[in-house]
């Protein structure tokens, strides 16, 4: 005989607890496609036990492989329609194609445009987790309302599925590769009134 294995299924509000995390905080990446297994009950949506699990247990991004003592971080939302010429799209979503994915990420936000070049790289994290990675930051632009864009910023990949998790890299350029499969889908924390973070790469100096 085969025994019948039930999954264990959590609503969002457990599946937050079990993270530490705010219900709303836990919902973005529902709603950005990153969680496998979803399912419904009624008007609840039902994650996977094994899929929290796994994301409680992603690994912190190891910032101290990173050559700079500083990086700026990219803190995003689910995407959503940009009225906007040049993008389609502003935030971030794992169904997005990769050319709209970087026109959404890549401007314009108020920052430090010298210190998010001077970093190198700028993950993107959404609800705490690196969901893309962005190089080519050299060169920006400011507009009328103080805000920055890097137009020749690329997108070294991205995230697909935060429980596995499944990436795509999407630069061939040298070092992209190795960015991308370092921070993504790795857990950073940051702490910021705006779009733009900065955190330190070596806690200890």
């Amino acid at each position: 005989m085969y025994e019948e294995v039930v999954a264990v299924l959590l609503t969002t509000g457990q599946a937050a607890e079990e993270l530490g995390c705010a219900i709303t905080t836990f919902r973005r990446l529902i709603q950005a496609g990153l969680l496998p297994g979803l399912s419904r009950r009624g008007v609840r949506v039902m994650i996977p036990l094994e899929v929290v699990q796994d994301l409680r247990e992603r690994r912190q991004a190891p910032l101290d492989q990173l050559e700079p003592a500083e990086v700026a971080v990219l803190r995003v939302d689910t995407a959503r329609p940009a009225q906007e010429p040049g993008r389609s799209w502003l935030g971030f979503a794992a169904s997005l194609t990769p050319d709209d994915l970087l026109k959404a990420l890549r401007g314009w936000w108020r920052c430090d445009a010298a210190s998010v070049a001077a970093g190198g790289v700028l993950p993107v994290t959404l609800s705490g987790y690196v969901v893309a990675v962005l190089t080519g930051l050299e060169r920006w632009e400011r507009n009328g309302q103080g805000r920055h864009a890097f137009p020749e910023a690329r997108l070294a990949g991205y995230t697909t599925d935060l429980a596995t998790p499944q990436t795509v890299i999407t630069s061939s350029a040298d070092g992209d590769r190795r960015l991308a499969e370092l921070l993504l889908g790795t857990r950073l924390a940051s702490h910021s009134g705006g779009a733009i973070a900065y955190v330190r790469t070596n806690l200890t100096s």
